[in-house]
């Protein structure tokens, strides 16, 4: 058996290297800089929300967000920590530990680099847009409970990972209500929403609005919250007091420590990283494609090799994992980004004000995080699709609703997982349904023959209606004729029942012939040795070479 021809490992990047402008370049360099600044608040807020320390998500951003526009398949996808990933780390981290979940981590970029090796990037498509809405919301609505400590300014030291385990510590804390932090975290939400934005190409602002839209709204909101909570000495707990402040460096390149026992139950951590990462990366490209149809549209293969190579790097400076994320990617095209140079750009920005600025990061409050990643959360839901709930069949609905639910109060492993299965089980009951036996008049076969049609495919879930075909036969048949034209697929399963039904046919003294096969199914039945068994006159390629029995 040959093996599978692997994908080449060619970047978007590698296009630049003819035909690439200086008008390209400076406008590269403009988006670049915005979106650095834009991911600064994300990056920060992100690695708390998950239980790590800020400069973590920073160093993420940076050495990932780089790789992923370096390597990647995509002219202007722009990667680093994403929100979808919040729930995910904190479970693995508070049942794991921090050197398993980086463990967990770099498995899961292997696992993506080999699905890009291998040409499964389109495979992820197949995933019904059920589950994906599903889990979307399902984890919408998580990252905004595990924001609610916070937002109430509540003193809980280590929150439950799981949806139950949250409600309980919320309330059991909420003797401790600071009501200054719903108020600052209230303010940075006003400020996220409200600031104009330049999101409309056919109809932009004007005036102080297009000025004022230069800037991002999560930066205006993350820099007047610093400030006053340094200047009116506000009593909000801040990056400072809780983490001692942000290193002015990355971390130290370092191996995490490994153990056979701790590697043995990351089995289902590591799928869901790359699941999800790819999910979430081949999602955010195809919006990029909408979005710049004057560029080439992404390599989806190419980019989950780039994801995989980020994933695996990430790791070794303490980072958590990353993916292909739609604020900033959007932010990115907005910008005037054309090329991964605005991606790199972005990836150098945030190194850099790390290195300047990292000491100014002690006065973030963190309810004004928690303020940004509540609008976060809102945004990442598809809520619309609850309302639309009534338009579509059973078989969406309880896909949606299933994994939702699975996905709040279990965890996203078995939301997708039960939702897959669930999904395929529908699946096989519609086809199921759609394979058809249809008499054939008396006139269309000879005398003494008993024909039928087959229609649509002939698969496991399927053959109950051929088994059931023996004892509708008048007594007397001697030959049975299954006009084969209209089936489309046949598996092994299918095969065996029409060997079965043959079998049963010959014992009667009546014999089976197939008429009109396609190429597929006529292939299976010759390289199982069914043809032969039929015999001469068994398989015929027109109803006309039909003989009447003897």
């Amino acid at each position: 058996m040959p093996l599978p021809r692997l994908h080449p490992f060619r970047p978007r990047s590698l296009a630049l290297l003819s035909g690439y402008s200086r008008e390209r370049l400076l406008a590269d360099l403009g988006a670049g800089l915005t979106v650095g600044i834009v991911a600064l608040p994300l990056a920060l807020a992100f690695a708390i929300a998950s239980g790590l320390r800020p400069e973590q998500g920073l160093a993420t951003a940076v050495v990932a967000g780089f790789l992923i526009s370096l390597l990647g398949g995509s002219s202007v996808q722009i990667g680093g920590p994403a929100g979808a990933f919040i729930v995910v780390v904190y479970g693995i981290l508070q049942r794991h530990g921090l050197a398993n979940l980086l463990i967990a981590t770099m498995g899961a970029g292997l696992l993506l680099l080999l699905m890009g090796a291998l040409r499964l990037g389109a495979l992820v498509r197949y995933i019904p847009v059920a589950i994906v809405t599903g889990f979307t919301n399902g984890i919408a609505v998580l990252i905004a409970l595990a924001q609610l400590k916070d937002f109430l300014g509540l003193r809980i030291e280590k929150m439950p990972a799981d949806f139950f385990g949250q409600i309980g510590a919320l309330h059991q804390h909420l003797g401790g209500f600071n009501p200054v932090a719903p108020v600052m975290a209230a303010a940075c939400m006003a400020i996220v929403l409200l600031w104009p934005k330049n999101i409309v190409q056919d109809k932009p602002l004007s005036g102080v609005r297009r000025w004022m839209a230069l800037l991002p709204s999560t930066v205006i909101a993350l820099v007047g919250a610093t400030a006053a909570t340094a200047l009116l000495h506000l009593p909000l707990e801040t990056i400072g007091s809780r983490f001692g402040g942000i290193p002015r460096s990355l971390p130290a390149l370092s191996w995490p420590a490994m153990s056979w026992a701790g590697m043995q139950q990351l089995v289902i951590p590591t799928l869901t990283l790359a699941l999800l990462g790819a999910i979430e990366s081949l999602l955010c490209a195809r919006v990029a494609d909408r979005l710049t149809p004057e560029l080439p549209r992404h390599d989806p293969n190419q980019e989950l090799m780039a994801q995989g190579i980020a994933n695996f790097a990430a790791p070794l400076f303490g980072g958590l994992p990353a993916t292909g994320t739609i604020a900033r990617t959007v932010t990115n095209i907005r910008a005037g980004g054309t090329s991964p140079v605005a991606g790199l750009v972005h990836a150098l920005v945030l190194l850099l004000i790390l290195l300047v600025a990292a000491p100014l990061a002690v006065h973030v409050p963190l309810a004004a995080l928690a303020g940004i990643l509540l609008v976060v959360a809102w945004n990442m839901g598809e809520w619309h699709e609850f309302a639309r709930l009534k338009r579509f069949n059973l078989t969406y609905r309880t896909l949606l609703v299933g994994t939702f639910t699975l996905t709040v109060v279990t965890d996203l492993t078995v939301a997708v997982e039960v939702g897959l299965v669930t999904a395929c089980l529908f699946f096989v009951y519609r086809m199921s349904q759609l394979f058809q036996l249809r008499p054939m008049a008396s006139t269309a076969v000879p005398e003494g023959c008993v024909g039928f049609e087959l229609y649509g495919a002939l698969f496991f879930g399927a053959i109950g209606k051929l088994e059931a075909l023996p004892d509708q036969l008048p007594p007397g048949t001697r030959t049975l004729v299954l006009q084969m034209h209209q089936l489309v697929q046949l598996d092994t399963s299918g095969m065996e029942a029409l060997r079965d039904l043959h079998r049963t046919l010959a014992k009667r003294g009546a014999r089976l012939v197939l008429a009109q096969l396609n190429a597929q199914p006529l292939d299976l039945l010759r390289r199982a040795g069914l043809a032969d068994e039929l015999g001469a006159g068994g398989i015929v390629t027109s109803l006309a070479d039909l003989k009447s029995p003897a």
